[in-house]
């Protein structure tokens, strides 16, 4: 996928907004997808895109959380965090297959279907420039916010 232009989608977005990939040129955005609202790797990887947020606005960057939750679900989630970037409703998964984040994970000794944790660069023209997959929390927004600084 990488170096590849990204298919435009749309999403429903906090805010009561959708969102729209193709509204987003001109700016790189940061992708992550996450398994579920208000656990406790989700939380801690949400705070830390929430800690580095004017980093990454002062690189050109936006940020958006996807995963399969309701929006009503994201909505108290952000509030309840107070993240300063929307997050995306994916409940039919469609933008989930788009990048290829659903995966058979073990749980308590059974196999679930889930999203992968996953992280995706798209450059301010649309091109997948980077992907970082099976994230494991720790120091991994910091790597993300240093290669977005690349970028400029």
């Amino acid at each position: 996928m990488q170096n590849q232009t990204i298919i435009d989608f749309s999403l429903p977005s906090t805010g009561n907004t959708t969102f729209q990939l193709a509204s987003a040129k001109g700016r790189h955005l940061v992708i992550y997808f996450y398994p579920k609202d208000n656990t406790p790797g989700c939380t801690t990887e949400g705070q830390a895109f929430c800690d580095q947020f004017p980093a990454f606005q002062a690189a050109n960057c936006d940020i958006v959380g996807i995963s399969r939750d309701s929006l009503k679900s994201h909505e108290s989630f952000k509030a309840k965090m107070a993240f300063p970037f929307e997050l995306l409703s994916d409940s039919d998964e469609t933008v989930c297959a788009q990048f290829g984040v659903m995966k058979l994970k073990n749980m308590y000794g059974k196999q679930v279907r889930g999203i992968e944790r996953s992280t995706f660069i798209i450059d301010r023209n649309g091109i997948l420039r980077k992907e970082w997959r099976g994230v494991k929390v720790p120091g991994h927004v910091e790597e993300v916010l240093a290669f977005v600084q690349t970028l400029n």
